[in-house]
């Protein structure tokens, strides 16, 4: 048999790769963390659901990782953010989620994800020549005794 290489945008293929990965993975975590993946994306909207910002993220296995907060500039510095960000933590630890991960720009969210006591864990330079781009975790602390896993 031979193989080649296509490039195509097809969700379908898309979502076979993404699902052979995930087969792979459920075989070496364990059965308490298995089928363990969920969409997350709360959003800001007003009285006529225009959207004016939001966080997007998912549970995978025992983290929640965020993949988008934004937040429209008219509505920057009023608290927003701090609230989106409180609202996906509070359903990380609905899940029994040990940490959140996020990644940011230098020139992005940088301070306000270590104003919520996230840390940087990593970082990688030369990003769009004159960035960073820091990648951080915060741990989550819930009662262990009333969040027995199964």
């Amino acid at each position: 048999m031979s193989l080649q290489i296509t490039q195509q945008l097809d969700a379908k293929n898309k979502s076979y790769v993404n699902h052979m990965l995930y087969e792979y993975n459920v075989e070496h975590f364990p059965k308490d963390l298995q089928g363990r993946y969920k969409e997350i994306n709360l959003f800001l909207t007003d009285q006529d659901s225009q959207i004016f910002g939001g966080i997007l993220g998912e549970v995978c296995w025992n983290w929640l990782e965020i993949h988008t907060l934004m937040v429209d500039e008219k509505f920057r510095g009023q608290g927003y953010g701090s609230k989106l960000l409180a609202a996906i933590e509070a359903i990380a630890l609905e899940n029994k989620c040990d940490f959140i991960k996020v990644d940011t720009l230098s020139f992005q969210a940088l301070t306000f994800y270590e104003n919520h006591d996230y840390e940087i864990y990593g970082t990688l330079d030369q990003v769009g020549r004159d960035f960073k781009h820091y990648y951080l975790k915060k741990t989550l602390q819930y009662d262990f005794d009333e969040a027995s896993r199964d």
